[in-house]
């Protein structure tokens, strides 16, 4: 019988205190991660969105700003680099920061559905629960980033080969901190309609207040307050963690605020989605049952 079954049969009253062991987790975060990647298969229209938008900013934007905007040898580069080299791990990011908010936007409709309050209710922590959902949303956003790379590999953007691999760790660890943020975002929408203008309103600042289209110094030299807002965007400690990454580097600093803002964000979502503080709590001020 299975774990939904027995959940089903008992009762969360019944199963009230019982632990559970490391099979019965592996169970529970293997059953969200698949119902996460078949939606994302039978939503292929999102898998090719997620590809067009940033192929577009490759293939259009860095071709006609190669020759306005150039790139002095900066670290991790060892040499001059052209513009669409530069930007790649920004749009590695950008497919990250798109995809952390899609998968906020499903919990907004899960919520909405009654799906997210039936996982909410069984006897597995509250905690373990949100971070299988958010393993499984930063798994299908890896994905699109390496067949994203596996493109851009044909417009001459050919990082080394061990950097493939030495990327996927800077990958997960940055999409763990922005789906967490869009998690965040998500205990805050009472209603689906309004979380398309928080993503704008959250998207577009993080993206282009970040060095994923331009060096820091070049921002510094023309406008030191954008310098600072961009120092301050988690962002660009995330596109700079890629960007090291993928040429065999590690940006200790970028690190270390990805890793902090990761726990930050996650923390205040966990509690963001406690019965007393959260959700429960708007159901109660909204008059629902």
């Amino acid at each position: 019988m299975s774990l939904a079954a027995r959940i089903e049969g008992e009762g969360p009253a019944a199963l009230e205190g019982r632990g559970f062991r490391l099979p019965q987790y592996l169970s529970c975060l293997r059953g969200i991660t698949v119902r996460e990647g078949l939606r994302f298969l039978n939503q292929r229209e999102r898998f090719v969105s997620s590809l067009v938008r940033p192929l577009l900013w490759l293939f259009v934007f860095a071709a006609g700003f190669r020759q306005v905007l150039g790139v002095s040898i900066i670290p991790p580069y060892k040499t001059y680099v052209l513009y669409e080299v530069y930007i790649t791990p920004g749009l590695c990011g950008m497919i990250l920061l798109f995809s952390g908010m899609q998968s906020s936007l499903s919990m907004v409709y899960d919520r909405e559905m009654g799906n997210m309050r039936i996982l909410l209710v069984s006897p597995f922590p509250r905690w373990f629960l949100l971070v299988s959902k958010l393993l499984a949303g930063v798994a299908v956003s890896i994905v699109q980033v390496y067949a994203f790379l596996a493109i851009a590999w044909f417009w001459s953007v050919k990082p080394p080969p061990s950097g493939y691999l030495m990327v996927l760790p800077a990958l997960f660890l940055a999409g763990m901190m922005l789906c967490s943020l869009g998690m965040l975002l998500s205990s805050m929408i009472r209603q689906l309609e309004n979380f398309a203008g928080i993503m704008n309103f959250v998207i577009f600042p993080m993206y282009f207040a970040s060095s994923a289209l331009y060096p820091l110094w070049r921002i510094q030299e023309s406008s030191p307050l954008l310098y600072r807002i961009c120092q301050a965007n988690p962002f660009t400690y995330a596109v700079e963690l890629v960007r090291f990454s993928l040429y065999g580097r590690i940006d200790w600093v970028s690190l270390a605020v990805v890793g902090g803002c990761t726990l930050l964000f996650l923390g205040a979502a966990i509690l963001a989605y406690d019965p007393s503080n959260g959700l429960l709590s708007r159901r109660q001020d909204g008059g629902g049952a």
